[in-house]
């Protein structure tokens, strides 16, 4: 490996090191760390990965966090694992999975095993939607009413007014419509094809026709990099099962300048939207989502939290350092089309 590509470890205690370099030393464990590299999981699909007993993935779970390799959090009754972000051990643990072959075929299996656990997921979360697409807006009202936020993003774009929009899981398009004014051309993608029915007509009655919606997947988002001048993920984070993945693809897909905006609940103890709502998360730290911009190069904005009789809504803002510019010309957007 030459010195351009070395994964870099960076300052580390001694003894630290040899601990994360003792929890890898076993086949079981060092799949475990590739896995949560790819996002974050439950002790019960991570059984499902690795078709061991709930009791041994568990104690492998244990060590590779004792070791400073895995974060472990819990939200009401689920516990999460991932890979580590902070800390002497999440550097060892990034250098440890760039250092995997690609090719391997143990490692290729458990990647295959993690595409159906996420595929059925998916699935279900997309046929709820599905069940769901004409009573839509109500449901994103959990936390305030649903005007508030939206008069804080119209405050926000009408500020800034960026030529175009994604609006990524968009749902029935009402954000699309009502940021419509504030820019020249709006996006709308979502998985669920009822959602994108409902959009259609809604934005063909309101005669938006600088505004479209196309069904796609948040997580590869079939559009070109730098081509969009903001984003939007209103109420949709807490359905994902990689956040951060998510993020990711909206920071891609942003010019310099570029304005990302996420709407979503702060952390709360709702542990029956699980079930009733299909809720992946139970709401954001505000600490996590300033971790999360940092991570991908965003420069924060101060949040705008929004409380409601039970639950708390929150604008996070951030943008991509640079100038502002324009997105990409609009032959470049229709290639989108």
């Amino acid at each position: 490996m030459t010195e351009a590509v070395r994964p870099r470890i960076g300052p580390c205690n001694l003894d630290r090191l040899l601990d994360g370099l003792r929890a890898v030393a076993e086949p079981s464990r060092l799949r475990l760390l590739a896995i949560c590299a790819e996002g974050e999981w439950t002790v019960s699909e991570l059984v499902q990965v690795l078709g061991q007993s709930q009791p041994r993935v568990s104690r492998h779970l244990r060590l590779l966090s004792e070791a400073g390799l895995l974060e472990r959090f819990r939200e009401g009754s689920w516990v999460f694992y991932r890979r580590a972000a902070r800390g002497e051990g999440a550097a060892l643990a990034r250098a440890l999975t760039a250092l995997l072959p690609d090719d391997d075929p143990v490692l290729a299996l458990d990647r295959d095993r993690l595409a159906v656990v996420r595929e059925t997921r998916r699935n279900q979360i997309a046929r709820w939607f599905d069940e769901r697409a004409a009573a839509w807006d109500s449901e994103r009202d959990l936390a305030v009413d649903g005007g508030r936020v939206e008069a804080v993003l119209q405050r926000l774009f009408a500020a800034r007014r960026p030529r175009s929009l994604l609006d990524i899981g968009t749902g029935t398009g009402r954000i699309l419509e009502v940021l419509a004014p504030y820019v020249e051309e709006g996006l709308g993608i979502d998985l669920s094809r009822d959602m994108l029915a409902v959009a259609r007509d809604r934005l063909d009655r309101a005669r938006l026709r600088h505004c479209q919606v196309r069904q796609a997947d948040m997580y590869r988002l079939p559009i070109p990099s730098a081509s969009f001048a903001a984003a939007t993920l209103h109420q949709v984070l807490h359905f994902a099962d990689d956040p951060l993945r998510v993020l990711a693809e909206a920071r891609r897909v942003l010019a310099p300048g570029g304005l990302l905006v996420v709407v979503d609940l702060a952390a709360h103890h709702r542990e029956d939207l699980r079930i009733e709502r299909r809720h992946r998360r139970l709401g954001f730290a505000e600490s996590e989502m300033s971790a999360w911009f940092a991570e991908l190069g965003l420069v924060e904005e101060p949040p705008v939290r929004l409380s409601g009789r039970e639950l708390t809504s929150v604008v996070w803002t951030a943008r991509v350092a640079g100038e502002a510019v324009a997105c990409a010309d609009r032959e470049q957007q229709r290639l989108v089309a």
